[in-house]
């Protein structure tokens, strides 16, 4: 499986999602296609976005990838533009990195 988190990721969900056997690349922001394409988002299952003022990279990633699974994994406020773009938002202060890695692989699988 193959993953792109694009962000910070203060969280460490990259880390949980390698230690699960996701290969896993990471965009740094601010987040552009050209940065996505690199990144190998056209074969993608899964993008993780951690900071959520990137929303508009769902929206690419989307583009590219139109089957890629997208996950917003951060604390703040997704722009509204993009929000009934994305299929899954979770705010850490709720729910942990490894939970959260845990159950992507375990859906994607």
């Amino acid at each position: 499986m193959k993953a792109i988190v694009a962000g910070a990721d203060a969280e460490g969900i990259s880390e949980e999602l390698e230690a699960l056997g996701v290969t896993v690349a990471r965009v740094d922001s601010p987040v552009f296609a050209d940065a996505l394409e690199d990144a190998g988002i056209a074969d993608a299952e899964l993008f993780v976005l951690t900071d959520l003022s990137e929303g508009i990279s769902i929206t690419l990633a989307k583009e590219i990838n139109p089957d890629v699974r997208t996950v917003c994994f951060g604390s703040g406020e997704l722009p509204e533009s993009v929000a009934g773009t994305v299929d899954l938002v979770v705010d850490p202060s709720l729910l942990g990195a490894e939970a959260v890695a845990e159950e992507l692989v375990d859906e994607l699988a």
